[in-house]
């Protein structure tokens, strides 16, 4: 992203030719994100009539190895598996407390997951789907029920049976 010259250039043409083009700038330095390229986009949105939203990463959703980071939390994982797994944001922050992180078009999706037990199947820590769990399971109208977890032992011709999926984290959430 820079100085932001490209976001000046893109609202100075859309206001030149009255269209509306859209911009994502990235700068990895903090310090010339916040106090110089957003400092001018500021600027240039005040002077040439338009708005911008400035926006900064959280921690890595995955640690080098491929297991999710420390600092990831449920609500910021059950975003991540809900979209991966409909490619639409999650409809309401997910709470540790309801594995049913969402529904969309006729599938409930689950996530059994204890940050303080992540990468270790436990089923004391809820993070393994067994004939308990699965009775546990919050009903809705969908059809399909695909759960992820660390853990499964229920056999695939039951959980079949069961209309449900299961999909192991961290190796089967999209995005890795």
């Amino acid at each position: 992203a820079g100085s932001g010259t490209t976001a000046h250039a893109v609202l100075s043409q859309n206001l030149e030719d009255e269209n509306s083009r859209r911009f994502i700038l990235v700068e990895m330095d903090e310090n010339i994100a916040e106090n110089i390229t957003a400092a001018r986009v500021r600027y240039s949105c005040e002077h040439l009539g338009s708005g911008f939203r400035y926006c900064t990463l959280g921690a890595p959703l995955f640690d080098r190895d491929g297991d999710i980071h420390d600092a990831v939390s449920f609500r910021d994982l059950a975003a991540h598996v809900f979209f991966c797994e409909t490619g639409s944001p999650i409809p309401k922050q997910a709470s540790p407390a309801n594995p049913l992180i969402g529904t969309f078009q006729g599938r409930a999706i689950y996530l059994l997951y204890n940050r303080d037990s992540a990468g270790v199947a436990s089923q004391r820590a809820g993070n393994v789907l067994n004939l308990a769990a699965l009775g546990r399971l919050p009903e809705t109208e969908a059809g399909e029920r695909v759960v992820y977890g660390e853990g499964c032992t229920i056999p695939a011709e039951r959980l079949k049976a069961a209309g449900v999926i299961f999909k192991q984290i961290p190796y089967q959430i999209g995005g890795l």
